[in-house]
């Protein structure tokens, strides 16, 4: 539908049309040299063209309205696990998807736009190989999706069974949701492991908890043997009753006796009656390492920096956390002392009031890693003299609000581009106000931006000399980036990734070895390769390219798998595939000099 609309009253048009008769009428009256015809013609082209003119000075508005009209959506959500396949035959499985494409055509005859889609987000599956069930993400992900468009309801045909995410029953959907159960539900006898609560690294000499809860069904008044295996032999056993509610918890203590990546295998022994047997037993992949990573903390008063800090180290549980904030919350004196911690970060220490002048005077004279976060309370003279890359024209006497921007050419850790994206809009902190002088030695990790200029003054720095590794942040209020971050995405993964890799980097010791071989993360799927990464240096630490490299891969059953690759400038990862289950064992080893270089190490 069209319509015009004039700025002025549409009665002036009549006013229009006089003016261009007339002012025709003035110019064409008296005689002309040309032709009666012409004479008319002219006038009329003179009227028209004078009569638009006029017209276009009332602002007429050309407005089209277009109605387009959506029909509400309507969801059939298929769980195409494996968990359904086992319950049900191929012939049944056909009968549920030729049922949904019958539900589908249905409530499109009712004026719906029907969707059948599974978990992963595609139309029906027949196959049933999804080896995870997340329906709360299922459910989300059609929200996601589908924004701003109607949707009518969501029928989730589901065996009611997930292995990831919350429960759906938990979720806040804006649609209705209607199930419809599917598989078995006849009771059968079944002794099975529920879950298994323990820790993911364990240290070397310590023992070390396992939880293990089994359930038990159709077998009450009886007993149930648990065993705890390890590399193939009995470690511990127990024998308990079955209570009547059919839930047993078993704690385990063993002894973590060797580093590296150890399985543990646990076996309830099957009963008869039992038909699956596949959930009487299961692994768990535990790293004993030799020690963990010991942080302290130093504050001159209580501050919410102190609870974001201590998030991101307590998730990390190669680290371990102390506090010292004098007459507040002190730790043990031990725990001051340079040589029992790997890190210290001194937050608005040394404070102008000189409670911790003394302490900090001591671990800047030591060659521990430090992280200096700058606030009102800090002593900058006290800092500067004690030689930190930190430096000012004049010793500033006011703050300013600066927000943060990662540096992209920062080297020493690599960052994600979602981290890049959420550190953009974080909120301000304050900066001492003036011009800094820092070494030229120093990598920023993040820059301060004033408005929406990047200035190419650093906000988050580091320095690693041949004494220790410094980094220094000029402004304190880290908590907002972590509140605001929460506040936006209900997690807070980018700040817990920049300074979770920021304190890994300021622990970890400088490897010096001139060949490297490692596998890219210590855990991988079946379903996707191992990547291992090789890097080979000559003498003054330069890539060096050309060189073989072999591997040998070792199984838990002992089976060797040999290969080798050249490296090559853009080309230093090599993937294996096709690896099974369990703890590999790897041997990477290439010519040096005429010399064999090997590194070793495993992976799960």
């Amino acid at each position: 539908m069209k319509q015009i609309i004039f700025e002025s009253s549409p009665a002036f048009i009549f006013v229009c049309a006089a003016i261009g008769l007339g002012y025709a009428w003035l110019l064409y009256r008296s005689k002309n040299p040309w032709n009666t015809t012409l004479n008319k013609v002219l006038f009329a082209l003179r009227a028209a063209l004078t009569f638009l003119l006029t017209f276009f000075l009332l602002g007429p508005i050309v407005k089209q309205v277009q109605n387009q009209y959506e029909k509400p959506l309507f969801f059939f959500l298929q769980d195409n696990s494996v968990s359904v396949r086992e319950t049900m035959d191929s012939l049944r499985r056909g009968t549920l998807v030729q049922n949904l494409e019958s539900a589908r055509s249905a409530m499109q005859e009712k004026g719906y736009e029907a969707v059948v889609l599974n978990f992963t987000g595609e139309g029906t599956d027949s196959s049933f190989t999804n080896t995870t069930s997340n329906l709360h993400e299922a459910l989300r992900s059609i929200d996601n999706r589908y924004e701003g468009r109607s949707i009518g309801g969501v029928v989730l045909v589901s065996d009611g069974i997930y292995t990831t995410g919350m429960s759906p029953l938990f979720g806040n959907y804006s649609y209705p949701v209607y199930s419809v159960g599917v598989g078995d539900t006849t009771v059968r006898p079944d002794l099975m492991i529920r879950n298994l609560i323990y820790n993911k690294i364990a240290y070397q000499g310590n023992k070390f908890p396992l939880r293990v809860e089994v359930s038990a069904k159709g077998f009450s008044q009886d007993r149930a043997t648990v065993s705890l295996l390890h590399k193939g032999k009995l470690v511990d056993q127990k024998i308990e009753s079955i209570p009547t509610d059919g839930l047993m918890q078993l704690e385990f203590q063993p002894l973590a006796s060797e580093q590296g990546i150890q399985r543990w295998d646990v076996v309830v022994e099957e009963k008869s009656g039992e038909q699956n047997l596949k959930n009487n037993r299961t692994s768990v992949f535990i790293e004993v390492v030799e020690g963990r990573k010991k942080i302290l903390l130093i504050a001159s008063s209580p501050h919410p920096d102190i609870k974001a800090l201590r998030s991101v180290i307590e998730q990390n549980n190669n680290f371990e956390f102390f506090l010292h904030i004098p007459g507040v919350e002190e730790t043990d004196p031990k725990n001051l002392q340079p040589d029992a911690i790997d890190l210290a970060i001194l937050h608005q220490v040394p404070d102008m009031r000189g409670r911790t002048r003394n302490l900090f005077q001591r671990l800047a004279l030591s060659r521990i890693s430090l992280f200096i976060v700058l606030g009102n309370n800090s002593d900058l003279n006290q800092i500067i003299q004690q030689k930190m890359p930190l430096a000012f024209e004049q010793l500033p006497r006011q703050w300013d609000e600066v927000t943060p921007v990662i540096n992209t050419a920062f080297s020493h850790f690599t960052l994600s581009t979602e981290a890049n994206s959420a550190f953009s809009g974080f909120p301000p902190v304050q900066v001492p106000f003036g011009k800094i002088q820092v070494p030229v030695n120093v990598s920023p990790l993040l820059m301060q931006r004033v408005g929406s200029l990047t200035t190419d003054k650093p906000l988050l720095y580091i320095q690693q000399d041949d004494v220790r590794k410094t980094a220094m942040m000029m402004g304190e209020g880290l908590w907002r980036w972590r509140l605001h971050e929460f506040s936006r995405t209900e997690k807070t993964e980018a700040f817990d990734e920049v300074f979770g890799k920021l304190f890994q980097y300021l622990t970890t010791t400088d490897d010096k070895r001139k060949f490297r071989s490692y596998p890219v993360q210590q855990q991988f799927s079946e379903t996707e390769p191992v990547m291992f990464e090789s890097q080979v240096y000559n003498d003054i630490y330069e890539p060096v390219y050309g060189n073989t490299i072999k591997l040998e891969l070792t199984s838990e059953q002992g089976e060797r798998s040999q290969y080798s690759y050249t490296l090559s400038p853009g080309n230093s990862r090599y993937p294996i595939g096709g690896l099974k289950e369990g703890v590999y064992r790897y041997s990477a080893s290439t010519e040096l000099n005429g010399k064999v270089e090997s590194v070793g190490g495993q992976f799960l």
